[in-house]
This record gives C-alpha cells, sequence and structure tokens, in this order.
C-alpha cells in the first residue's frame, strides 16, 4: 500500500476517543486520526487478563480502525504496563509490514494468499502466519445526489458505474430500479481507494460474483476499473463523498453513519432490496464457509446470497499473526490483547460502532487458536 500522510476525517459520529498519556495510536498513512469513538463500551476492566510489559506494534486494516480504538482503550485502561500501537494502514501494507517482522501482528480484510503463507513462514520460525476472524460487517455504497433518498441499485448496474459504462444518474438502467425517483440529468462522480485495499478486494469480489458477467476485471485489493477518481483510505473516499455532487463509493458503514451519508439498498434477488445494516449483514456473514487450513480460520463469503434480508456487500476483517515462532517480547501481550478481543466483551462492543460481532461457532474457535499461540 502506498503510505500517503493525510488527516483523517471522524470515524464515527459517537462521541471523541480520549486517548491516555500511555497510549500511542499514531495514525500512518490515509488514516491519521483526529478522533473516533467513543463512550463506554460492554468492555470490563476486571475480565481483562494482562500480560506482557510494553509496546506492541500492529498495522493494516482501515476497516477495523474504529473498533481497535475502543479495544486499545478498554485494554490500555486494564493493562497499565502495555502500549498497543495500531496503525491504520490498510490491509497491503499491513500484511506487508508483518511479513517483513516489523509487527505482533496485522490487520487484513483479505485472507492471506498462499504465497504469503509460504513467505511466513521466515518470520514464524517453525510455523505460519494464520488468519484470526476477528471485526465483521456491511461495506456500504455511500452517495450523494440532490434530492435522491432510499436509492436502489444492484450488482451489475453497480459494476457499470464503477466501470464507467454508466456515467449519468439519470440513466435508464438506475431509473428501472427507482420508478418514481428523481433522478437529476448529475454526472456521475465514482470514487475508488487510491491504496491496497482489503474493503477494495471485498467489493469487487462482490461485483465480479454478483453482477453476471458486468464486472471485467479480477478482484484484488488494488483497484483495476476503469475511470473514476481515487482517494486514500477509507476516510478519505467517504470524505469525497460528503463534498462532492453526484459522488458514489464504498467503506465501512460506520463512515457512513460519521458523515451521515446516504447509503444504497441492493437489489439481491430477494423480495425487498436490503438495506445496509450491521443486523443484515450477519445473515450474509452467517453463511460463511470455512476456508483455512489447520488453525487458519479464514472464511469464504457468499457475496451471492438471495436470503431476506441479508445484505450481501460484507467483509471480515482478519488478525494475521504466528501459530508458532512468535517472538518472545511481544508474544504475551499479543495473546492477552487478542484474547480479550475475541473475548465477549470485545465482541459485545462491535455492534454499537456500526460492525458485526462474530458468530457464535467462529468466535469459539477463535479463542481456542488465541489460546494455542506459541
Amino acid at each position: 500500500m502506498k503510505l500517503q500522510r493525510k488527516n483523517r476525517v471522524r470515524a464515527l459520529a459517537v462521541g471523541a476517543l480520549a486517548v491516555s498519556g500511555a497510549l500511542a495510536l499514531s495514525a500512518c498513512g490515509s488514516d491519521n486520526t483526529s478522533g473516533g469513538p467513543g463512550g463506554s463500551s460492554s468492555a470490563k476492566a476486571a475480565n481483562i487478563k494482562c500480560d506482557g510489559k510494553g509496546k506492541l506494534l500492529a498495522s493494516g486494516s482501515s476497516a477495523q480502525k474504529n473498533a481497535m480504538d475502543v479495544w486499545v482503550q478498554n485494554y490500555a485502561g486494564a493493562c497499565q504496563g502495555t502500549e498497543i500501537n495500531y496503525q491504520p494502514t490498510g490491509s497491503g501494507a499491513g500484511v506487508t509490514t508483518f511479513l517483513q517482522g516489523q509487527t505482533a501482528f496485522a490487520g487484513s480484510d483479505s485472507p492471506l494468499k498462499p504465497e504469503e503463507i509460504a513467505k511466513s513462514k521466515t518470520v514464524c520460525k517453525g510455523g505460519q502466519a494464520i488468519d484470526l476472524p476477528m471485526v465483521g460487517g456491511p461495506v456500504a455504497v455511500g452517495y450523494n445526489v440532490p434530492g435522491v433518498d432510499g436509492l436502489v441499485l444492484d450488482a451489475p448496474t453497480l459494476a457499470k458505474i464503477f466501470d464507467s459504462q454508466i456515467t449519468n444518474w439519470n440513466d435508464e438502467a438506475i431509473k428501472k430500479l427507482n420508478p418514481g425517483a428523481k433522478l437529476p440529468d448529475l454526472k456521475i462522480q465514482a470514487f475508488h481507494r487510491s491504496d491496497d485495499s482489503g474493503t477494495t478486494d471485498n467489493f469487487t469480489k462482490y461485483l465480479k460474483a454478483a453482477s453476471g458477467g458486468a464486472w471485467k476485471h479480477e478482484p484484488a485489493k488494488k483497484w483495476e476499473g476503469t475511470g473514476g477518481q481515487a482517494a486514500s483510505g477509507s476516510a478519505g473516499v467517504s470524505s469525497q463523498v460528503k463534498q462532492t455532487s453526484g459522488a458514489i463509493s464504498y467503506f465501512e458503514l460506520s463512515y457512513a453513519t460519521a458523515g451521515k451519508i446516504p447509503t444504497v439498498k441492493i437489489g439481491t434477488g430477494a423480495t425487498a432490496p436490503v438495506e445496509a445494516t450491521v443486523d443484515n449483514a450477519s445473515k450474509a456473514i452467517a453463511e460463511a464457509q470455512p476456508a483455512g487450513q489447520g488453525n487458519d480460520l479464514a472464511l469464504k463469503l457468499n457475496y451471492t446470497t438471495k436470503a431476506e434480508g441479508a445484505y450481501p456487500i460484507t467483509l471480515v476483517t482478519n488478525e494475521i499473526v504466528c501459530d508458532k515462532g512468535n517472538k518472545a517480547d511481544t508474544l504475551p501481550a499479543t495473546k492477552s490483547f487478542l484474547t480479550y478481543v475475541a473475548s465477549k466483551d470485545g465482541q459485545d462492543a462491535l455492534k454499537a460502532l456500526g460492525y458485526a460481532p462474530l458468530p457464535t461457532e467462529i468466535a469459539d474457535k477463535v479463542r481456542k487458536t488465541v489460546a494455542t499461540l506459541s
């Protein structure tokens, strides 16, 4: 991922996060934050078992940044001898940094590739990197079209919009999905991520799987579509939608909530278009199938679900960590922090932030695997 210095817009409109002096949440690249989610969470200091001392470095997914803010705040309050420094540099950069041995764990919205697992064996002495699902949620499609509420789009139409084949908001394909809407004669301003992004990877996986061939490109962290405009990080693209008439882009639901950006309802083939909500995303994530081997708990999401009320554009952020061969000086704190994150208290904190807690069966597997890290 290309690291670019850019101040981040507010990540969630639920209050500023008070960061203690011992807590360093430096945000490198596009997601340098000036605020974050705050307020109380269900995490209780008494339920966090502290272990390890010093600084724990981690980086990666900006999609989970809002959750990380709260997790780190709660953990720092209970374990004052440990400093968790999570930099939301994006999934691609996070995995790269982890594979270089510079961080204790990484956040990635895409499971590790076979070549990345192979490369990890040089860092994870006697073991390899594994995926631990930790955060789920919807990828919202936000838009700024004056006078239009409740916009409905489907995968073929979205694919054509983001590939510059549909370029005006009063296009017949959009009119057909929105009878009665007063669609303006306004140019579409489609924004995509400029950095290597797991959110882009999941969004384009949806377009490829569900558009019936309208999306001609292979899914990837790097944007492959034709035309459009680029901005860095979820904060960057959501900010552009907020301030640009005719704009549309994709980002995690919390950014839409923060900016009061309207989101598209997705036509899936169910009886009614589906809104981007935590509960609707949870229905789709519940259809995920195991995709990893052994202790690797990677999931394969179903982007073509037609289940009633199931929102199809979802992602699951994985914490990438060594199953064996973790550095002795960071292992205790890594296990302690990830144990809390995967706990009921850690997961219960998510829903109010616009994330979907892990299904119980998956969360149980994650907790058991974290306990075996060595």
